[in-house]
């Protein structure tokens, strides 16, 4: 018998999440490992389960994630919009809840490119009147 799964995209700066929650107990896996094993900031765990926590979902699905790019903030980042997106899917009734905390809007925050004559995006060399 297939299992039901839904589907949904996260992106956050670099990195990008693929996210299947099934009906299950309440594990999540990030690519094929556990959360607490993954991400190992306690915040980091906190911001990857808060949409499950705000619609009270938290041991209904099992979540399999598979995130790459960018480092482990910008994949909490991502997981988090993924797990959001995927939960509208399952029922439409938590998009105002969802959309209330914020989870469902794209972080539009990216890296600034680097400019000519400077070491960084802004940080210029040191200067020296004489």
């Amino acid at each position: 018998m297939a299992t039901i799964k839904y589907y949904g995209t996260g992106r956050r700066k670099k990195s990008v999440a693929r996210v299947y929650l099934m009906p299950g107990t309440g594990q999540i896996h990030v690519n094929k490992r556990e959360l607490d094993v993954y991400f190992g900031l306690e915040t980091l765990k906190l911001i990857v389960r808060q949409p499950l926590v705000s619609t009270e979902t938290t041991d209904k699905f099992d979540i399999q994630v598979t995130v790459r790019g960018g480092g482990f903030s910008g994949q909490a980042g991502a997981v988090r919009h993924g797990i959001s997106r995927a939960l509208l899917k399952v029922d439409s009734e938590y998009r105002p809840v969802l959309k209330k905390a914020g989870f469902l809007t794209r972080d539009p925050r990216m890296k600034e490119r680097k400019k000519y004559g400077l070491k960084k995006a802004r940080k210029a060399p040191q200067f020296s009147k004489r």
